[in-house]
């Protein structure tokens, strides 16, 4: 705040640049804003796929299992 009120060359240099510094810091807070959106979103798909590749899995498992055998109908006449 002092180097706004004083009215020397070495106040104006300070105030220029500590506003670029607090210019830099929102633009690092954004861009970190950003980052931990898509990381969000990252982790939002890798729990989507997830899900399916263990669905994938039980899927084959059951492909894997012998067919349960049924008792066959006796072909003919039955009394």
């Amino acid at each position: 705040m002092l180097s706004s009120v004083l009215n020397s060359r070495q106040a104006i240099q300070v105030n220029i640049i500590i506003m670029r510094a607090f210019v830099k810091i929102r633009e690092i807070l954004s861009t970190h804003k950003e980052l931990a959106h898509k990381l969000a979103e990252l982790e939002r798909k890798i729990d989507k796929h997830d899900k399916d590749i263990g669905l994938i899995f039980e899927a084959i498992r059951q492909l894997m299992e012998p067919p349960l055998e049924k008792p066959r109908r006796r072909i003919g006449f039955h009394p």
